[in-house]
């Protein structure tokens, strides 16, 4: 599959942060339904005397799909946000790396750039053909981002020397090619030196891992404290009924006797 050609304005928008879609339709709208009227009712020329007041209608419709353009793409924007980083909080071993496909590899990829401070532009999501996937900004710095999904074998110096040539067409600062598996030991030599990083599946797992969110805070069942289990009520041995408290009246000691005395005289 081929990659895509240059981008529409709606992808171009739903790329970006979820905001700037809203913010987006809401000045659009305005500058379609209140702005142009206005400014077009100031000149002198034919169109503005003919429209007139009709003008603000007339613009109308084209403000409104303007503002529900702009909504659909931070739409997109926000469900994108949200695969992203559900994607990247979900991974934590290689083998999950490897599950899904080329193109949540590179989503992974990006997000995980993302929360280490970059700005990412996903470019190679059309195809799994090769080239740039991603360009990074930060600090003024242009990296440019190849993802390779492959594990069963190493990535080799064809792969490095290619994008070696696209950093200098492109005109980055860096390059940076990412793998699950490893590089053989000519791609390592090529790159020595280079402004080009090798990220191996090991070191690209501990990247994730550095910027996952924690696991939500597990409820654990609240165990009752133990409880001496309540002494039952001594019993009389000859009828069965309880026991309570009583006086000798000679003696004046204290003893326990049945409760239905005097019918039944038993003791403890």
């Amino acid at each position: 599959m081929a990659r895509r050609g240059k981008k529409s304005g709606f992808e171009v928008l739903a790329q970006l942060p979820w905001p700037v879609g809203i913010v987006a339709g809401v000045v659009g709208f305005i500058a379609i339904q209140q702005v142009v009227p206005w400014w077009l009712t100031r000149q002198n020329g034919p169109l503005a005397v003919g429209l007139g007041a009709q003008l603000a209608n007339i613009l109308a419709p084209l403000a409104w799909l303007l503002l529900g353009l702009c909504w659909a793409a931070a739409l997109a924007s926000y469900l994108g946000s949200r695969r992203r980083r559900r994607l990247l909080d979900t991974r934590d071993s290689l083998d999950s790396l490897a599950s899904g496909s080329w193109a949540q590899f590179e989503q992974l990829v990006g997000e995980a750039f993302r929360r280490h401070g970059y700005t990412v532009e996903e470019i190679g999501l059309g195809g799994p053909d090769g080239g740039i996937d991603l360009i990074l900004r930060k600090q003024g710095q242009k990296v440019l981002v190849q993802c390779k999904q492959w594990r069963s074998r190493q990535i080799g110096v064809s792969v490095v020397r290619e994008m070696a040539g696209l950093l200098a067409h492109h005109r980055g600062d860096a390059v940076k090619i990412v793998c699950i598996g490893t590089f053989t030991r000519d791609a390592e030599a090529f790159a020595a030196g280079k402004p080009i990083e090798l990220i191996r599946g090991e070191a690209l797992l501990g990247m994730i891992r550095a910027v996952q969110k924690p696991a939500a805070n597990r409820v654990e069942p609240q165990l009752e404290p133990a409880r001496c289990p309540t002494p039952k009520a001594a019993a009389c041995r000859r009828c069965g009924s309880a026991l309570v408290q009583r006086t000798n009246r000679r003696t004046g000691e204290q003893f326990h006797g049945c409760s239905q005395f005097p019918r039944c005289r038993g003791l403890a």
